[in-house]
């Protein structure tokens, strides 16, 4: 057992993670000044994280075998756990879908409700739409982008414009997906469901959302005609069945599960073999090692920075900030205190998954301290880590687009139109709605 801990040993509980985000934010920056094509991926997180682990067990106070009862205690809480094999299934089914033509039949299928005129609000809810089914903003930029910048050309609409507007729909969705890992993380850390992470979330999203339409409306040139390619009506059904599923309140488990072998079936009916099925699944389960890796890193250091004080001291450092709004209403502090945290988390991992993940346990602290839901922690979290990573111009997001259309990442960030109006709104109902948590 450990004796409760001094201010000293809580301040130096947080080295680790400080190097973590140090080494991680280092490396990004020298390597983008050296001109690397997305520099802050080159150095994979649970390997940027390693010397912060060893860093934990040099000066934690204990044996090595209680050091590795403890990271290892961390690393296998049941949050983690629970988080990492919906990791898997959700990228089992993204996986499964798109190699069944899901990804293609959503997108067209969109673009075939489109009215010319309404080209960019219409691109936006398109992304929108595919980023909630898939559960990943990145997978809907590389799927939409070449479509986009086509369309871009064809019209004569603004590449920044017409890239901003795929970022913010992508964000959206990714916000709200039941199968992004940003959810996951974000309800996981937090002790909430998803459904009422999704319902909280939608209160504060769709608003902003119903705006930037409206911006795009009025940004939209004169109508265009668009080629549209066919499609299959079946392939857009199981990411329509999941989301129903998830809504209704089932369990995530059997939500995802129930949609890979749906996806499957739609698949069947075409020429989607046994075979490609088994592989694809796995494929998926690939694709999520670095995150199911870095979860897990994360827990286990999340433990020694718990057990000697870190996450309390960190918590009242944060309310300290926001005392001033703390005088005139605690629980709306700390919901900003919750929001600042992880924007700043995101800004210097330049990850919106990581960031979650890194500032979850110390959202929780403010949380429980100012009495707000769980839900609403989840949602805020989500929220200002979806802000953060839509704008910034070394997010893989806007580096993707600006490759795609030959512009600036700085010039796709900038339009990212929807991430601005979402913070606004989201700052603006903690304010208005500060009596009714």
């Amino acid at each position: 057992m450990h004796e409760p801990m001094n201010k000293l040993a809580a301040k130096l509980s947080l080295l680790p993670l400080l190097t973590f985000v140090g080494l991680f934010l280092g490396v990004g920056l020298y390597l983008q000044s050296q001109g690397v094509d997305y520099a802050f991926y080159q150095l994979p997180a649970p390997v940027a994280i390693l010397p912060a682990i060893v860093i934990a067990f040099l000066i934690n106070k204990a044996s090595i075998n209680e050091s590795v009862e403890t990271f290892i205690k961390g690393a296998g809480h049941s949050n983690i756990v629970t988080m990492c094999l919906i990791y898997l299934l959700a990228g089992a089914f993204s996986a499964v879908a798109s190699a069944t033509g899901g990804v293609d039949a959503v997108v067209n299928a969109g673009l075939s409700l489109i009215p010319p005129a309404f080209l960019l609000p219409g691109l936006f809810l398109i992304s929108a739409v595919v980023s909630t089914a898939m559960g990943t903003s990145m997978g809907t930029i590389g799927a939409i982008g070449p479509i986009a910048l086509a369309v871009s050309i064809k019209t004569g609409i603004d590449p920044a414009l017409m890239a901003g507007t795929i970022v913010s729909g992508a964000m959206f969705g990714d916000n709200l997906s039941i199968i992004s890992d940003t959810t996951i993380a974000a309800t996981r850390t937090q002790g909430c469901e998803m459904k009422d992470k999704f319902r909280e979330n939608l209160k504060i999203a769709l608003p902003a959302a119903v705006l930037t339409v409206c911006l795009l409306v009025f940004l939209t040139p004169e109508a265009q005609v668009v080629e549209i390619k066919e499609f299959d009506w079946l392939l857009v059904l199981p990411y329509a069945f999941i989301l129903f599923l998830a809504v209704a309140g089932m369990n995530v488990f059997v939500v995802l599960f129930s949609g890979i072998i749906f996806a499957a079936a739609m698949g069947f009916t075409g020429d989607y073999e046994m075979a490609s099925f088994v592989k694809d699944i796995y494929e998926g389960f690939s694709s999520m090692q670095e995150i199911f890796l870095l979860s897990m890193f994360i827990g286990g250091l999340s433990e020694f920075i718990r057990i000697n004080g870190g996450l309390d001291y960190l918590a009242k450092k944060i309310q300290g900030l926001t005392v001033i709004i703390a005088k005139w209403h605690r629980q709306v502090a700390d919901q900003l205190g919750i929001a600042a945290l992880v924007l700043t988390s995101n800004l210097c991992i330049a990850n919106n998954t990581v960031s979650i993940i890194v500032a979850g346990p110390v959202a929780k602290k403010l949380a429980d301290d100012g009495e707000i839901p769980a839900k609403r922690s989840a949602s805020l979290l989500d929220i200002f880590a979806c802000v953060m990573q839509g704008s910034l111009p070394y997010g893989a997001q806007a580096l993707l687009l600006g490759a795609t259309f030959k512009i600036s990442p700085w010039d796709v960030s900038t339009s990212s139109y929807y991430c601005f109006i979402l913070a606004i709104t989201a700052v603006t109902i903690i304010c208005l709605k500060r009596n009714k948590l």
